[in-house]
């Protein structure tokens, strides 16, 4: 049955007139195109790369409105005859690539036979080309996928590569464009890694008439300051490993420098920048124990080995590869930088701030032996305090609404402002800190215990809220104005998010390059610490950035509010602590933080009495 029912589908498909067509060149590369070219810093990096192949000492790029309106490239190196001017941009065009066998022993950067093609699919281009050894160059111009112009014309030596008004043809595509400063992050991105693959050649990158990096050539090292930031000059830790089957060489930094995003994690196998989780992995095993589970250490790490024993092609960006044995690799990797880091004496550090007398007692002396472990790890209350989610495994209910925990009885004080509507009030509650991170207050059925940063960081995100949606918060003029020096890629989110930061209080100018001053915060920050507080603003909002997809607001609010509030292991007087509770209770939503843990656990009686077998 089945096949004559198959057989009549053909037949009567043969009746029909012929579906299938071939789609015009111009449809065809702007297919293409969208593999290849997503936004403007996908024609950086082809255009960067190109460069660097042709032999280029000095590359220059200039853009204009993010790259929307221009991207172009001005290289020294070795040209193109006019013959490879013009098959430069057809499709599957390639100098690099004879036979199949080719293909996995490439190690120039920029082969990808739809680069120029797919450019010119979605973009106005020009070109313009020589070769030291030609009288006269050549100049282009191609749009949609069609030479407009081609004729010799007198230039230097080198190329020129213009691509003007991105996604003209596809203004579906150019609508999905993010903004100015969110696409020149981009564009920053790609021509960093692109610059410190290759600290030989000079690079500059100008944006709207202003040069925003001039980098000479020069060490790895020094390329590495220029670009990341001269807060690494000592900061850094040579690694270098030598073998048959591959070489590591590279920085990494010491572990004073992690932090709690991956932004400053640069991966290049065969001068390639990678993106490796698999690699990340084994840099953040070798500084175990060296830096916080959650902060990240900074390194520019290069790989070279035989391109046999790599996949370059996983992905079309190239971004993504696969080694032929992983696990040598991986181990390779782990140990270069575990042996870099003792080399240079780089080891954890005693907490010098632990009282001395709290250094004695035997539990901290005595080894922690599996056996201990396994018998903590093992109580409900292990559990509840450090499993995400997990608060409610020390009872068997869910964690309740605040307001339960307070109704009003004869023998037991309420949390309330006015009891008859149920409001916090703290004045006749007996409260303390513990560990100077903890707030421990009574409940009619046991006591609540307090995180007090998780806790301060729901009051100041439902305030930030409320001021997104109405008059902008309170500024206090700085008395002494304190200048910030950025590294480039922080300039860029600066950018991105002052007007953000503007409605929320915080006054902020561009004083020229990357420099900024901060005139004025909000009314209740501290004065003096502004410098710190916007360092670590941009790595909470980068942190937002690269792990959740949230809005721009969003991210700005929640990073706000993780950098104001006040942190674990701050002593609170008893007048600090109630307004923080009174504050607290007064949330729409004041059990859980803004990240969703809580901010607050109850401990009843009931569960105390067992836990103590009662």
């Amino acid at each position: 049955m089945r096949s004559r029912g198959f057989h009549t589908g053909v037949s009567n498909y043969n009746k029909l007139a012929d579906k299938i067509l071939l789609l015009p060149d111009n449809i065809a590369n702007q297919i293409a195109a969208g593999e290849v070219i997503q936004r403007p810093a996908s024609a950086v990096k082809e255009l960067l790369e190109n460069a660097v192949d042709a032999g280029a000492t000095e590359v220059r790029l200039f853009v204009n409105d993010a790259g929307k309106a221009l991207v172009q490239v001005t290289d020294n190196g070795s040209g193109m005859s006019e013959t490879d001017a013009r098959m430069c941009f057809e499709r599957h065009a390639t100098s690099k690539i004879t036979t199949i066998d080719d293909l996995f022993h490439i190690r120039t950067m920029g082969f990808r036979g739809e680069a120029l093609a797919s450019i010119a699919a979605v973009a106005q281009v020009e070109l313009k080309t020589k070769r030291a050894e030609d009288e006269a160059g050549t100049y282009l111009e191609v749009e949609n996928s069609v030479v407009k112009k081609q004729e010799p014309a007198a230039l230097i030596n080198g190329t020129t590569i213009s691509m003007k008004n991105l996604f003209f043809n596809v203004p579906a595509r150019r609508n999905f464009l993010k903004s100015n400063a969110a696409e020149m992050r981009h564009i920053v991105d790609e021509f960093t890694r692109v610059a410190l693959a290759f600290p030989e050649v000079f690079f500059s990158l100008s944006s709207n008439g202003q040069q925003i990096f001039h980098l000479e050539a020069g060490s790895l090292k020094q390329r590495i300051i220029q670009l990341l930031g001269s807060n690494y000059n000592a900061k850094l830790v040579s690694v270098k490993e030598e073998t048959d089957y591959m070489n590591i060489y590279g920085f990494v930094g010491k572990p004073e420098t992690a932090r709690k995003t991956r932004g400053d994690q640069y991966f290049f196998v065969n001068n390639r920048f990678i993106k490796s989780g698999y690699l990340n992995h084994a840099v953040m095993n070798a500084y175990q124990e060296m830096i916080p589970s959650d902060s990240y250490p900074a390194y520019v790490l290069f790989i070279d080995l035989d391109p046999a024993q790599v996949d370059v092609n996983v992905h079309p960006t190239k971004q993504e590869i696969k080694f032929e044995d992983e696990k040598i690799v991986y181990a390779f990797v782990q140990a270069a930088v575990k042996h870099s880091l003792a080399q240079f004496s780089v080891t954890p550090t005693l907490d010098f701030d632990l009282d001395a007398s709290i250094q004695q007692l035997s539990s901290i002396q005595q080894p922690f032996t599996e056996r201990k472990q396994d018998a903590i790890s093992g109580s409900s209350i292990f559990r509840g305090f450090t499993q995400k989610h997990q608060a409610h495994l020390i009872d068997k209910g869910e964690l309740k609404h605040w307001k339960d925990f307070y109704k009003p009885e004869d023998n037991l004080p309420t949390v309330g402002s006015q009891p008859e509507t149920n409001h916090p009030r703290t004045e006749e509650a007996e409260i303390s800190q513990i560990l100077n991170t903890y707030i421990v207050i009574p409940s009619p059925q046991g006591f609540l215990l307090v995180q007090q940063q998780a806790a301060h960081e729901r009051i100041i995100y439902e305030q930030l809220v409320k001021a997104g949606l109405g008059k902008a918060i309170a500024t206090q003029r700085s008395m002494f104005p304190v200048t910030l020096e950025l590294a480039p890629a922080d300039a860029a989110v600066m950018e991105e998010i002052m007007e953000d930061l503007h409605q929320l209080g915080y006054t902020i100018e561009h004083f020229g390059k990357h420099t900024y001053v901060v005139q004025g915060t909000p009314a209740d920050v501290e004065a003096g610490n502004e410098k710190q507080i916007i360092e670590v603003l941009l790595e909470q909002y980068k942190h937002f950035s690269n792990e959740v997809k949230f809005s721009k607001r969003e991210k700005l609010i929640r990073s706000l509010a993780r950098q104001q509030a006040i942190k674990a292991g701050t002593r609170l007087t008893e007048r600090e602590m109630r307004q923080l509770l009174t504050d607290l209770f007064a949330c729409t939503q004041p059990n859980t933080a803004p990240d969703g843990n809580p901010t607050y656990l109850e401990f009843r009686q009931d569960q105390l009495e067992r836990m103590f077998g009662k």
